[in-house]
């Protein structure tokens, strides 16, 4: 088994993929096992003959959604962080100041 320096570069970035994967995954198994329950409990506190399908019982599951596939598209799509292009540009401009 080959042993990695963690001072090596290539190492630092494949454990802040890895960092960024994990965070994803937490993140989506959070959602599902939060909405599951949610479900459950909007499910059983129906009134008779009320129907599930109303935004209320949806409104958690939306717009937690939409944070989810942002933190999706961040891990999963490298060239779409341009908070990270507009930090390394940022971090090279100061660099050149303080020449």
């Amino acid at each position: 088994m080959e042993k990695f320096n963690e001072n090596d570069i290539h190492y630092q970035q494949a454990k802040k993929q890895v960092d960024k994967l994990r965070g994803f995954y937490g993140h989506l198994f959070s959602y599902i096992g939060v909405n599951l329950m949610i479900a459950y409990f909007n499910y059983t506190n129906l009134a008779p003959n009320e129907s599930y399908f109303q935004f209320k019982n949806f409104f958690t599951a939306t717009f937690w959604g939409i944070g989810l596939l942002a933190h999706a598209l961040f891990v999963f799509l490298p060239n779409f962080d341009f908070a990270k292009k507009w930090e390394e540009k940022k971090i090279k401009e100061i660099m050149d100041k303080n020449k």
